[in-house]
Parts: structure tokens; sequence; C-alpha cells
């Protein structure tokens, strides 16, 4: 699977799809290629019946330093492409982004930094080797925190946020710091360890109902778009979107019957109004949450 990518390992080992950033000379920051790839990566794995969660992770000493400056500072179409992309909400970047729908790991194995934040904020589980470095150097060269930090002040403290946002390069955060203020919800030592911690957690979360896990990040991150009461009217929609779906009566017979579970495909959320976004919206009268 990796022989189509030039900056990106892209495997599946199980049912855990792995894609590993690898600029390791440039610390994993992506230039306008791997950003194409890394969409291209999402879709691939997303849409492959054999894999059930995806582990994102770094080659080398660093997880990703975000954008290539270098490759900015030297193509102006490059830049007016990534500003049109900004100014569209239209990144491209995270499995966010791109609605995936299966359990996304982001693996830190080194310096994560700047746009390298996206994928921390992004995902649903984030476990970070003892080396583990977090910093926002954006205001350092002249650029402006928004996106990372804003999808960071739902894990963390909003004072921690600005303080590293507005520091800049100076401020770093070791992997005990960012425990300690819920950027990561895991530390792995020794940081060697970090591949296999993260194999075992996606085959764990594996075992689980695809379409019940599908259905719950929908759920889940979707409240984090409205206040409380409609964040549970959109819950309810996901909730009933499993009714009469096999696996719930799969589960419990499989739990009676001390047997490992045969899950089924998850509902496909182009066939079914039930799981889809706009759903909620029409009964909350907001706008929808994000997929």
């Amino acid at each position: 699977m990796s022989s189509q990518f030039q900056h990106l390992l892209v495997e599946r080992r199980g049912p855990v799809g792995w894609v590993i950033n690898n600029r390791p000379e440039h610390l994993n920051a992506y230039n306008t290629k791997m950003h194409q790839e890394l969409a291209e990566a999402w879709r691939t794995l997303d849409a492959d019946p054999q894999v059930r969660v995806i582990v994102h992770s770094g080659e080398g000493r660093a997880f990703c330093t975000g954008v290539d400056v270098n490759e900015m500072a030297s193509d102006d179409f490059g830049v007016e492409r990534y500003r049109q992309a900004v100014e569209d909400n239209d990144l491209g970047l995270t499995p966010l982004h791109l609605g995936v729908g299966k359990p996304v790991i982001c693996a830190v194995n080194g310096v994560c930094a700047g746009g390298g934040l996206h994928f921390v904020a992004d995902a649903d589980i984030v476990i970070a080797s003892s080396e583990a470095e977090f910093l926002d150097p954006h205001v350092s060269v002249g650029q402006v925190a928004a996106h990372e930090a804003i999808g960071l002040m739902r894990k963390m403290p909003v004072e921690a946020v600005m303080r590293m946002s507005l520091v800049g390069r100076t401020e770093r955060l070791g992997a005990v710091r960012a425990y300690e203020l819920g950027m990561v919800g895991e530390i792995v030592d020794p940081p060697d360890r970090l591949q296999e911690v993260a194999q075992a957690l996606g085959e764990t979360i594996a075992a689980n109902s695809p379409a019940a896990m599908a259905a719950t990040k929908k759920a889940l991150w979707g409240a984090l778009e409205m206040g409380l009461t409609d964040a549970c009217r959109a819950g309810a929609v996901h909730l009933v979107s499993m009714w009469g779906h096999p696996d719930q009566s799969e589960g419990p017979r499989a739990f009676a019957e001390r047997r490992r579970p045969n899950w089924a495909l998850p509902i496909d959320p182009r066939t079914s109004a039930a799981t889809d976004p706009s759903a909620a919206t029409d009964q909350s009268g907001e706008g929808g949450p994000r997929p």
C-alpha cells in the first residue's frame, strides 16, 4: 500500500491501519505533496473494510512540525493555495476534516509543532512517547496561531493553550506536562514501545462494533459544536440510527454465548438519513455537527 505514497508509509497491520509521516529529513513537515497524500491515505483506510482503527505516527525524531515553511517561502502559488484553503475552511488535512468514521489514534513519537498540532487536536485518542515535545511557533515566525490552538481548547485549559500560542517556539511542553493538561491520554516509556502500545490499543478498540463506534464518534464530536440540549437531541439521532442494526442483537448474544461478536459493517452514511448529521439539524434547528 505504501508504494503509492512518496512521503507516507501507509499499511495495514491486522485490523489496524497505519499512516506514518515519512519526511524525517524535514522533521516530517508536510509539503504540498504530503498534504495531498494525507487526504488520500485517510480516505483509503477509511474505505478499507478490513481496517477498523487507524493509527497516525511519524518516522524519525519528529512526529510532524507543520507546514513546510521553506516551500511556502519559495512558492507563491503554494502560499495562495494554502490561503484559499484556510479561508474556505477546507484544509483537508486531518481525519476530522475529511469525515473519517473510524477511530483514529494519534501516536506522537517526537517533536510535534505548529500545524502538527492539527492532528493532536483532531484525533479521537492521543498517546505519546516519553520523548514527545509540543510547541506552537506560529507567532515566532510572524504567523497566527488559530485552527490548531482553537482545536486544542476542546481538550485543554484555555490559559495553557493561550500561553503556548503567545510565547511561541520557546514554550515547549514535555510529555508529562502535556498529559497533566489533557493534551495526551497516555505516555509510553520506553519510547521505542510506542508503536507496539498503539497497535495493542488499536486492536482492543477494533474488537468493538464498527457501526456503533462510527455513530458514537458523530455524536461526541458533534456535541462540541452545540449547547447541551441540542447536543443531546443530535446524539439521540445517532443513537436510534443503530436500532434495527444486526450488531444490536449480535452483541448481547455473543456475550451470553461467551464468544467474540461477529460484527456487521457500519451503516453507510451515504444511504442512511438517520446517520446523517443534517438529520440532527432538522430537529435542533441549528447548524449540524462536524463529521
